[in-house]
């Protein structure tokens, strides 16, 4: 209140910073410390890290709006601590707590500054907005930190010109879940006839085919950050891993055609669908053309492909 503020002005327990222009803070004097000599003291000094304002600042520059974030750390900061940490040319930098993805838009600018390649991984909680947020078009947390990645990743690239070309600011969004799979075991005499039904697919009805692809690419530990890309042949769409580290195709009733294509990228990993199959005999077909094309013994085939 401005009664409390003259207050403790009068009392000289008002600091405006060094320069005399700061946001006024209160002042703690040592004499009113807890244990005698007990005084706060840091590594870190605002004039080379920054401070919460000038976090704040950042946010506003880069959505062009105010308040879309309360109280984000300074990048200076975040970058600070990334040269203290001495990182690799491949080092990943962990944030358990992510919020507005300020780890994020540092190691990218870190990237940047020593040419280095490190990724990141953030992880934050879908916690809800404020309605003013989400007019904005953001419901949760995370949509904020995916919005903040984007365009900082666009700000260091246009700010490094020719320099910042190749730098890449890609990042992929994963979300914790249940399996995939339907909890299909159960007991005989426990089976009724309409359960029956229930068991003709394994797989969840509200799974997407990238659902399935990064499930099996967890299970197998193939890196979530390897290129993924798309491809159509006999009309039936193949995903592709890192050029054949993993191939899947979760169509119906694949032809020849589809798995010749598969089969000349001499995979590591294939991944059906029961529903690719018609019939169980074209199933144990699948396997015969792979050996055939591939030259893949018995124990090989069972091991690179799986069904689900």
């Amino acid at each position: 209140s401005s009664k409390a503020f003259d207050e403790r002005l009068q009392d000289n327990r008002i600091w405006f910073g060094s320069d005399g222009n700061g946001v006024p803070r209160i002042k703690r004097f040592l004499s009113e410390l807890k244990y005698d000599g007990m005084a706060p003291t840091s590594i870190l000094f605002y004039k080379e890290v920054g401070h919460s304002q000038e976090g704040a600042q950042e946010v506003i520059k880069l959505f062009d709006d105010k308040g879309v974030f309360d109280g984000p750390k300074p990048t200076r900061l975040l970058e600070r601590l990334l040269t203290l940490s001495n990182l690799q040319d491949d080092s990943i930098v962990l944030d358990f707590f992510s919020g507005s993805a300020t780890t994020a838009h540092a190691v990218m600018q870190h990237n940047a500054k020593w040419d280095k390649h490190c990724k990141f991984i953030c992880i934050q909680i879908p916690e809800t907005v404020s309605d003013t947020k989400k007019k904005q078009g953001y419901n949760t947390i995370c949509d904020i930190g995916k919005e903040r990645i984007r365009r900082a990743g666009k700000k260091i690239k246009e700010e490094a010109g020719l320099m910042g070309q190749d730098l890449d600011t890609g990042f992929r969004v994963l979300r914790v879940d249940s399996s995939n799979m339907e909890d299909i075991y159960f007991e005989p005499a426990k089976l009724k006839q309409d359960d029956l039904f229930s068991q003709l697919d394994s797989v969840k009805p509200d799974r997407s085919e990238l659902d399935l692809l990064f499930g099996c690419m967890v299970d197998w530990g193939v890196q979530l950050s390897h290129p993924l890309r798309q491809e159509v042949v006999g009309g039936k769409r193949l995903h592709i891993v890192n050029e054949g580290a993993l191939v899947a195709c979760f169509d119906k009733e694949i032809n020849l055609e589809a798995i010749s294509r598969i089969a000349q990228m001499a995979p590591l990993r294939v991944i059906f669908r029961e529903e690719c199959f018609a019939t169980d005999a074209d199933k144990l077909n699948i396997y015969e053309k792979f050996k055939q094309f591939c030259g893949w013994n018995n124990e090989e085939v069972y091991k690179r492909i799986h069904v689900l």
